[in-house]
């Protein structure tokens, strides 16, 4: 034990070497008014004025938790990947957070494996019950009034981990003032329970949306937004080492109230009516705008199948975002698309009902009419033909009509390609001359089939390819536009194919799947810093280099006079094609005029392709789909 003095002595140097490191000194009982949960290093970002407020505007102590180390991601500063780069981005974090004013940093130790848009895949990987456990643990120790999350909604090119981190801390704030979630956390670990007074989403929209300005000036003079442009620039792994503060970043943040122990309402400020003794979560006020009779749900793609089933679960369904009924639908044949008609009053409904949609599709339902029982529910078919040529979304809709009034709902049909590749006896050449090629039909990528950026005409970034199949090998051979063809990744940095100028080739062989994890994609750099061909696989089934994930692959290169071609043979059994005629495939394109780019930067600014949608690279669901002869 230390004397009174050498514990002073003691206590000063601690407090010293505390103040040198920037950090804040604490009481041994922790406890924060306000908790961000979040998937990646880096996430903070879209809420960082709001944290820079409360911490250096509020005196309001805050921290953050994050699932992963961000090792998936890219990196714009060096060759640093998996758990190197995840250490990176820890620091990259940490330096963000204490210019912001949080306290306090921690990880669930979740890995970050790759890009997906699956919820489902991504909660499989990190073990669900565990990672809730370890998010539990935090609440239950760090006791926040206020908790800040992402958005789970499955809207295009939301990041799977995303959606997890909100799923997670939806569930952790019920679980963690439930003593019979994780008692051992209660029995063994002296934690007690503890019940979050409030849980938002970020973003809102103009019913229900709590605003919160970046731009009110703090004591020191500077404004919320300036402080988190600062934190920001610390993410250069992530191209934020040159962020410059535009006038998005004077937009007020907005935040979905989701959980409340207060009636939620229109407000500016995340503790508005805290400290408060309710320690009970109040239930949602039913939608008014609800009316009683036929409720109509169409059979969506899994993602939002399960997210609307969720919602219902955690009995924030009026609160949380909606994502409407949407599926793929293959252009030129009949589709068969499901809904169900649910009856909730207690009595008998019975009614007709009809289909609805474009002027040139044919839409045909089973059933002309309806008679569903009190609190009941029934499943009817439709077949839907978009045609050949079409591509894209379209709103179909099912409109029904009984003693109630008219109720109709609204699916959104995306319209994908169909290809039907053609056996050839000889495999076509792979040196750019196009011979054996010419028996093949071109299909073409306008320079308007963008699902990211922006394309100024066709010389500026579009292409055609043709495709064929020889003993159990598809070849591709693709063209494209490009009037400034760059080439900044070094032969030992192989991967993030999106950096830089890029065809990337999609295969599913199950013409469908709901996430990449069994498919093929191959980022294919047409020259590298050496003017070699090269590519590496993401993302998919078996990530890397393709020298050790596709060996058998072969692929080549030459330099056009209008951009460059790439030509591709993929054995079916790399690919994981086996004896399945119909599979999924798409062709994108990435485009990045930076003629003087650095080695390695991210450079791009455009992505087509055959058939686009954002966020299609993680979505094989909107792949275009081939017919294998």
């Amino acid at each position: 034990m230390l004397s009174g003095g050498r514990a002073l002595i003691v206590a000063a140097i601690l407090s010293g070497f505390a103040l040198v490191c920037g950090a804040q000194v604490r009481p041994a009982a922790l406890k924060v008014d306000l908790l961000g949960v979040f998937a990646h290093p880096d996430d903070e970002i879209e809420v960082a004025s709001t944290l820079a407020y409360y911490a250096h505007g509020q005196g309001k102590v805050v921290a953050a938790v994050y699932c992963t180390r961000g090792e998936g991601g890219g990196n714009m500063v060096g060759t640093q990947s998996g758990d190197a780069l995840g250490i990176l981005r820890e620091a990259e974090v940490r330096a963000c957070l204490q210019t912001l004013g949080v306290s306090y940093c921690y990880f669930l130790d979740r890995k970050d494996f790759a890009y997906t848009e699956s919820l489902l895949a991504t909660l499989q990987r990190w073990n669900r019950d565990e990672t809730l456990r370890g998010l539990v643990r935090y609440i239950r120790v760090l006791k926040p009034e206020v908790i800040v999350t992402m958005d789970p909604a499955p809207v295009a090119g939301q990041h799977g981990n995303h959606q997890a981190a909100g799923v997670l801390a939806t569930e952790a704030v019920v679980a963690a003032a439930d003593p019979k979630r994780f008692p051992d956390q209660l029995s063994s670990e002296g934690l007690t329970v503890w019940q979050c007074r409030k849980l938002y989403y970020t973003g809102g929209d103009e019913t229900l949306s709590t605003v919160i300005p970046t731009t009110r000036a703090l004591v020191d003079g500077r404004q919320p937004w300036q402080i988190a442009a600062e934190g920001i620039a610390h993410h250069r792994s992530q191209a934020f080492g040159s962020f410059t503060a535009g006038p998005r970043m004077r937009q007020a943040q907005l935040f979905r109230p989701i959980l409340s122990v207060l009636p939620l309402a229109k407000e500016d400020d995340l503790f508005r009516g805290l400290p408060t003794t309710q320690d009970r979560l109040l239930s949602p006020e039913p939608d008014p705008k609800t009316r009683a009779g036929i409720k109509i749900e169409f059979q969506s793609r899994a993602a939002i199948s399960n997210y609307n089933r969720w919602i219902r679960e955690q009995h924030i369904e009026g609160l949380a975002r909606r994502v409407p009924a949407d599926l793929s639908l293959v252009a030129g044949e009949a589709n068969e698309i499901r809904f169900q008609l649910a009856n909730p009053t207690t009595n008998s409904l019975q009614g007709t009902l009809r289909l609805a949609g474009q002027s040139d599709w044919l839409l045909r339902s089973e059933q002309a009419s309806y008679r569903v029982p009190a609190d009941r529910s029934q499943m009817f078919k439709a077949r839907i033909t978009p045609p050949a040529h079409a591509l894209g979304t379209a709103v179909v809709q099912v409109v029904t009509t009984d003693v109630n009034g008219e109720t109709q709902a609204s699916l959104i049909a995306n319209v994908v390609p169909l290809i039907k590749v053609r056996a050839l006896t000889e495999p076509p050449s792979m040196d750019g001359s196009g011979r054996g090629w010419e028996s093949t039909p071109v299909h073409y990528i306008p320079f308007t089939q963008t699902w990211q950026g922006k394309v100024k005409d066709s010389a500026d970034s579009s292409g055609e390819f043709r495709l064929a199949v020889v003993d159990r090998t598809l070849y591709v051979d693709v063209h494209v536009k490009d009037d400034s063809v760059v080439s900044n990744i070094a032969p030992n940095d192989i991967k993030g194919h999106w950096r830089s100028d890029s065809v990337e080739i999609c295969v599913d062989p199950s013409g469908g799947a709901e996430n990449t994890f069994s498919c093929f994609k191959l980022g294919i750099f047409p020259f590298d810093s050496t003017g070699q061909v090269n590519a590496a696989r993401d993302a998919d089934a078996r990530p890397g280099p393709i020298a050790q994930t596709a060996p058998r692959t072969l692929i080549r290169s030459q330099r056009t006079a209008d951009g460059y071609r790439v030509q591709v043979a993929i054995p079916f059994h790399e690919a994981g094609i086996t004896l399945t005629r119909r599979i999924g495939f798409n062709l994108l394109i990435y485009d990045g005029d930076k003629a003087n780019a650095a080695g390695g930067e991210n450079i791009n600014k455009s992505r087509l392709a055959w058939s686009p949608r954002p966020g299609v690279q993680g979505r094989p669901e909107d792949w275009g789909r081939l017919d294998l002869e």
